[in-house]
């Protein structure tokens, strides 16, 4: 590729076609795709006098090229000053404090411009100084923006009465700023001293506080102060329809350049040599067929180029008009293309117009993948971490009309209690805590609980307090958090499943239930929880029935041996206490790894808008048509772990925080 620009002069129509007609057939239509690596610019022949000259720079090269000088020796000559006709305004504050000194002015133009003055007083001064630095720095301000017709106002009645001669200056701190006021006053057209109260002097007075208060070091580099004004809080944000397609800033269409190109063969004013050059080589691409222009594909179509407006239109009509299916991003620029429209970005504007589009994201499918790594809980010695959760309502009933079983795990040792009741009332839960937890197992240090009323209430909260127990949450509508109790129950049910006969005496073989499960080998701990409680394994029905070598060992036994073999026993319940945890420990590492792997990190910080997946067992009615998600609500806490707490559009925040996974974020 040549790294020039050639200007091709001919008035021969076929090399015309070949640069600017937009579908070629045939040997042209080759010639064209060759030539078009080329940086070619045709220019039609207008004159004789053109070939010319044309003629004589081939006959006469020049070696000494040189560029055109555009600028011009004059253009600086005359400058127009800012109208400064009118009066102007000032205020002026100080503040002295125990931090320091300060003083603060406000200079207001006749159009009600305000420039900000702040000065921080390295020195110590009274009240009545800082105020005179206020009002002389206001001044020298004034006279280097050519204010000479000014309205001083200050809330300070001593400055203003002194400086109008109305009092006398007797402080000797006083009068050399008297005397320099009275040097500054003539150099004004007209000025005034007003005095103003401190309710109207609250800019002035804010910036003197913010001068006072402030320490700044030498060669700290402070930027210009700016104060926005924001009508609702920062969580609430207003949920409108956005633009789509980037606005002109110029209120030109993005083709406007290669339009006019095209059309007038002119370039951008302050274009560099790349950017003609590339407009050359984007204009070859289009074809003006009067004022519209279209954007020639590789298979000879045409596409209508639209604006921003336009292009904006488009979008909405066909993504959710009438006949829009609320198709994807991608999917919608070539429906969009297919139709016959065309703009630079419309694939991203599609995109982002989907992604924002409310219906969408209120509809779109569930995200499976966890938005957290795993986060593994661990149980520090037997007895000190249990979890409980209900099964039930279980139908049918069992003959004594219990349908309720209340199950508590062993974070340590799995080790399971539970119970059977008619209704699992808050009486309940703190017998069974008391009698089946505390008075066997000793003082736990932590509960975890779901959310229910029953298991959290005033009468649960006295109990803990009472034993000093840490009674924990889990969040609504994710069992997940208290897996141990969730699994727990998972088995229990379905051992008794297996084990009842008429399905009402499930509550007759639950005891038997609980005994299946703890002296069953559990996966997280590598052996059985009645091992890890008593140190030896229990005694089956079956060892008795057909004595197995244990028990016939045992039974050779005197009562001194037998008692010397199970304090050693004893001795050694530590060392499988370890072994169990170092089994847990691994467990958890494979299990965490695998969790992993499927986790799609997704990060929320206070103030996301977020979608709260909704909770399918609540009715609804749109029935099937309802959506997956709800909301929009904003984040008001996120923690580390993945709980965050929301809040709705009003402020009003949650109960109970939620887990990540169950929000996505909102896009507006």
């Amino acid at each position: 590729m040549l790294y020039y620009t050639t200007w091709l002069v001919s008035r021969m129509d076929p090399i015309k076609y070949i640069f600017e007609k937009p579908a070629l057939t045939g040997k042209i239509a080759r010639w064209q795709v060759l030539l078009s690596e080329f940086d070619i610019l045709f220019v039609a022949r207008k004159a004789i006098k053109g070939q010319a000259i044309a003629d004589y720079l081939a006959d006469y090269p020049s070696e000494q090229l040189e560029l055109m000088d555009s600028e011009f020796p004059d253009e600086d000559v005359m400058t127009v000053d800012e109208d400064n006709h009118g009066r102007w305004k000032l205020y002026f504050d100080g503040a002295a404090n125990a931090v320091g000194s300060g003083i603060g002015a406000v200079l207001v133009s006749p159009k009600g411009q305000q420039t900000p003055i702040a000065v921080k007083l390295g020195f110590d001064c009274t009240n009545n100084m800082t105020e005179y630095e206020a009002c002389i720095v206001g001044l020298q301000a004034a006279l280097e923006f050519g204010a000479y017709e000014l309205e001083v106002f200050g809330d300070s009645l001593l400055i203003v009465s002194q400086t109008n001669g109305e009092w006398q200056a007797r402080d000797p701190k006083l009068i050399p700023y008297q005397r320099y006021i009275s040097r500054l006053v003539p150099k004004f057209k007209y000025v005034t001293f007003t005095y103003t109260p401190r309710a109207h002097n609250h800019f002035a007075d804010a910036l003197a506080t913010l001068a006072s208060l402030i320490k700044l070091v030498e060669g700290d580099d402070v930027r210009p102060l700016r104060i926005e004004t924001r009508d609702i809080p920062a969580y609430c944000v207003c949920i409108e329809e956005c633009m789509n397609v980037e606005v002109e800033i110029d209120n030109k269409p993005w083709y406007y350049d290669i339009k006019r190109f095209i059309q007038d063969r002119e370039y951008p004013s302050r274009a560099t040599e790349n950017e003609k050059k590339y407009i050359r080589r984007m204009a070859f691409q289009f074809f003006l067929s009067g004022e519209i222009l279209y954007k020639r594909t590789h298979d000879a179509t045409l596409l209508r180029c639209v604006d921003a407006e336009e292009a904006n239109q488009l979008i909405q009509e066909m993504h959710a008009g009438l006949m829009g299916a609320h198709a994807n991003g991608p999917f919608l620029a070539r429906k969009i293309m297919r139709a016959g429209y065309y703009w630079l970005t419309m694939e991203r504007d599609c995109i982002r117009h989907v992604q924002t589009c409310h219906k969408c994201q209120m509809y779109q499918n569930s995200k499976n993948a966890p938005p957290q790594y795993l986060h593994t809980m661990a149980s520090p010695w037997p007895f000190s971490a249990w979890g409980m959760d209900v099964i039930g309502a279980i139908t049918p009933k069992a003959s004594n009309g219990h349908e309720f079983i209340l199950v508590a795990i062993d974070y340590f040792t799995k080790w399971v209690e539970a119970c059977s009741f008619k209704n699992v009332t808050q009486v309940a839960v703190t017998r069974f805590v008391k009698n089946n937890i505390i008075c066997r197992y000793g003082m736990p240090e932590m509960l975890i609980t779901d959310n229910a009323s029953n298991l959290n209430n005033r009468m649960m909260d006295q109990l803990c307090q009472q034993f000093k127990i840490q009674h924990h949450n889990s969040a609504p509508y994710r069992p997940k958090m208290n897996g141990a109790v969730e699994a727990a129950n998972k088995n229990v049910k379905k051992i008794l499943s297996k084990m009842t006969e008429t399905y009402k005496d499930w509550h007759e073989h639950l005891p038997y239930a609980l005994c299946a499960y703890r002296t069953s080998v559990r996966t997280s701990v590598g052996a059985t929880p009645y091992s890890l409680v008593y140190g030896m394994e229990a005694v089956l029905p079956v060892e008795v029935e057909i004595p197995s070598l244990r028990i016939l060992s045992q039974t050779q036994l005197e009562e001194a041996e037998w008692a010397q073999a199970r304090y050693e026993q004893l001795n050694f319940i530590d060392e499988k206490r370890l072994a169990a945890l170092c089994h847990g420990q691994l467990y958890q590492r494979r299990i965490e790894r695998a969790y992993n792997k499927k986790a799609r990190p997704r990060t929320f910080q206070p103030g996301d808008l977020v979608l709260k997946k909704r909770n399918m067992a609540l009715s609804d009615p749109r029935g099937k048509f309802a959506p997956s998600y709800e909301g929009p609500y904003v984040v008001k806490k996120a923690f580390s772990g993945g709980a965050i707490i929301l809040a709705d559009m009003d402020g009003e925040e949650f109960r109970s925080p939620i887990n990540s996974d169950s929000v996505i974020k909102y896009h507006v």
